[in-house]
């Protein structure tokens, strides 16, 4: 069942699994509060996605997570994001 559920997700996404795992794991001990650790994080996810995030979305993906001291969750930055389109 996992492995049909992880191909799933890959097939919809088109982003590998261990890519995935690879991201989640490096969050696990990442410090939010480091802004270069921030734009590091968002980078990585949006070379993943294959969406491009621009300087100004960015700046306040940043400024949310690091100086506002929200929590970085997807939903965050799939909200900003769709906010900006």
């Amino acid at each position: 069942m996992e492995n049909g559920f992880f191909k799933n997700i890959e097939q919809k996404t088109g982003v590998r699994m261990t890519d995935i795992m690879d991201l989640v794991n490096s969050l696990q001990n990442a410090d939010f509060r480091d802004e270069r650790t921030v734009r590091h994080i968002i980078k990585r996810v949006a070379a993943l996605a294959n969406k491009p995030v621009p300087g100004h979305l960015e700046d306040q993906i940043v400024d949310s997570i690091v100086k506002d001291g929200n929590r970085l969750d997807f939903q965050t930055i799939s909200d900003m994001l769709n906010k900006k389109r």
